[in-house]
């Protein structure tokens, strides 16, 4: 029982690792990257939806993204999402694509960007946490239901801390990384 739990959580906070990476690939460093957009939502006839749901999004060269909206009407309403998200972007259009150039690097918008990454790191440790609060739980739950000897139950709490305290520090150092790549010029 102990073992199960110990090992769902590992699971569950590798899963949290994971998940930062991928949010953290889509903070751009001045090059483009098409899955910028996977977050910008649309509305399309009454529900919102993500861009690349409705369009064609591409890399037209380093720094350039084009978006090929499915349906002609719903440019106007792609453009006003990506000007109105918290990306930065400024879009043009032109007939039925959408041009949407990456600006450089300013050294205000690193700092903006290193706050948006720290914010993402955060949230990565506020989940590990809650997975160990979840499995302290169960433990807890187990001693209650005199499944488990006290001593195993306090052996476990001292494992899954020690679980906790390793993913913590494997978050903060994707953040690090991050951190320096946003600030290398």
């Amino acid at each position: 029982m102990i073992t199960e739990i110990k090992k769902g959580a590992e699971q569950k906070m590798a899963k949290t690792i994971e998940a930062l990476k991928v949010d953290l690939g889509k903070v751009r460093t001045g090059r483009a990257h098409a899955g910028i957009l996977d977050h910008v939502m649309v509305d399309y006839y009454g529900t919102m939806t993500a861009v690349p749901k409705v369009a064609n999004v591409q890399l037209a060269d380093a720094r350039t993204i084009t978006v090929q909206p499915w349906e002609k009407k719903l440019v106007p309403a792609i453009e006003k999402a990506i000007r109105d998200s918290d990306l930065g972007l400024n879009p043009a259009s032109a007939g039925d694509l959408i041009r949407v150039p990456m600006p450089a690097l300013t050294e205000e918008r690193r700092r903006d960007l290193i706050k948006v990454v720290r914010h993402e790191a955060e949230s990565a440790r506020v989940a590990v946490r809650n997975v160990r609060r979840d499995a302290i739980e169960h433990l807890k739950k187990l001693l209650k239901d005199h499944k488990v000897a006290e001593d195993d139950e306090r052996r476990a709490q001292e494992d899954v801390q020690k679980l906790t305290d390793r993913f913590v520090a494997e978050i903060d150092k994707i953040l690090h990384a991050k951190e320096a790549d946003l600030m290398a010029v």
